[in-house]
């Protein structure tokens, strides 16, 4: 964590919370989710991925539709910094942004060994690949689990308002019970 947290690789993210501690979850997580980017009133703010936000009470509105508890997973994001545009609105971390913190996902992953993770979104499930080869494609493989990197994977849909235009709310919160079966109620 210290190495993420002290990391200044890419110029366009100086100055910005890197999303990592804690507040993340627990060590001993069985799933962990992965997301695109810190967003700049969510993570960039509170320093947790997936909170502070639209997006992060949409997804505490999925975890509870499915029965899973947020203080018993681990979440984190494809890229640490909060990638903004000149105009200060988010914007989409670029495939070079990706690399330079694919080596904080892999260390994230080797350090929690959680039996499922999940992607939320094409980027995070693009930014996977980079860690191990997969042949995931969100749209024709939401909620299916495949063996990836000695655990599950299982990808779904990002609980971004984009996403939500694309996969309303109801079809994710089925996404979302579908994976609580996987998991076994976990």
């Amino acid at each position: 964590m210290e190495r993420a947290r002290a990391c200044g690789v890419c110029p366009r993210m100086e100055g910005r919370t890197r999303a990592i501690g804690e507040g993340n979850g627990p060590l001993d997580a069985r799933i962990l989710f992965v997301a695109e980017a810190p967003g700049r009133l969510g993570a960039d703010r509170t320093g947790v991925p997936l909170t502070g936000d639209q997006t992060g009470r949409t997804f505490g509105r999925l975890l509870a539709a499915a029965g899973i508890e947020r203080s018993r997973v681990f979440v984190t994001n494809a890229v640490l910094c909060n990638p903004r545009r000149p105009d200060g609105r988010n914007d989409r971390p670029t495939a070079a942004e990706v690399r330079a913190c694919s080596a904080h996902l892999r260390g994230t992953i080797d350090l929690l060994g959680p039996a499922w993770v999940v992607s939320l979104g094409r980027a995070a499930l693009e930014a996977l690949r980079l860690i191990e080869a997969h042949d995931r494609v969100l749209a024709r493989d939401v909620s299916v689990p495949v063996d990836w990197y000695g655990r599950q994977l299982v990808p779904l849909y990002h609980p971004g308002p984009r996403a939500l235009a694309r996969r309303p709310f109801e079809q994710q919160a089925a996404d979302y019970r579908a994976l609580a079966a996987l998991l076994g109620g976990a």
